[in-house]
């Protein structure tokens, strides 16, 4: 039960001693372009209680959300189709190959031009950038099923639902984890793009905004902004749901 709170303890402070060492070299720099940890986390307070951080905050968050759980949704149910029926593996792996090295810019462009410049055309680029690399970390997982545990299931006759939810998920929660964190990460990165092409609101548009103003402060707080609620589901969600799902490793 200790080890949790150690693991979340010893982030908080790696990331105390991040900003540490920021204030110190903006310091050192001293130059209005770099600037320090303290006025960045003053500026993104006043932002905050006072600015529209929460509502470009808000935009980025719901088009994260619908684009990830697309994702995920649909690249674990064809990961695991093609993991386990080699036709069809056969058949996409040149898809997936496409599409894992198509740029997310121009799945992005391409969907603006021919959709128009929507919130469907922008989450649908974000959600298409990201799906071939969960399709392929859950294809690993379903290649690697024990099938031995899958005949115990049938000579046990589980049923389809209790084998997938007691012989097949546990085997594959890692892959799992893996590709929502590896798709956490990259979908809000593909999020700041696609706003700052075509979107009139949220994190990537006003980043845009204060580039163009040479606001450095505003640009790094809010980004940080976003970073914050990213760390804050990776330690209060991610960490948490990794812990329940390998709680059967002892």
């Amino acid at each position: 039960m200790a080890r949790f709170p150690s693991a979340v303890a010893g982030r908080a402070i790696s990331l105390l001693l991040l900003l540490a060492v920021w204030e110190a070299t903006a310091w050192l720099v001293d130059s209005r372009l770099f600037p320090g940890a303290r006025a960045v986390l003053g500026t993104l307070f006043d932002e905050t209680v006072h600015g529209e951080l929460l509502h470009h905050l808000g935009a980025t968050l719901s088009r994260v959300a619908i684009a990830f759980a697309a994702a995920m949704v649909a690249g674990t149910a064809i990961g695991i189709a093609m993991g386990l029926v080699r036709s069809l593996d056969t058949l996409f792996d040149s898809w997936i190959v496409l599409f894992l090295n198509l740029p997310a810019l121009v799945i992005a462009v391409l969907l603006y031009v021919w959709l128009g410049l929507t919130d469907a055309a922008a989450i649908t680029a974000v959600a298409l950038s990201k799906l071939p690399a969960v399709v392929v970390t859950l294809r690993e997982g379903a290649r690697a099923l024990d099938r031995d545990l899958a005949g115990m299931a049938r000579s046990f006759r589980l049923g389809a639902w209790r084998t997938l939810r007691h012989v097949i998920f546990p085997q594959l929660s890692p892959y799992l984890l893996v590709a929502a964190r590896s798709g956490l990460a990259l979908i809000w990165k593909i999020v700041l793009v696609v706003e700052l092409l075509g979107r009139p609101d949220g994190i990537g548009y006003e980043i845009q905004v204060f580039f163009q103003l040479f606001d450095i402060k505003r640009l790094i707080a809010y980004a940080l902004a976003f970073v914050a609620v990213v760390l804050a589901i990776e330690w209060c969600v991610l960490l948490p749901l990794e812990r329940h799902l390998s709680r059967w490793r002892g």
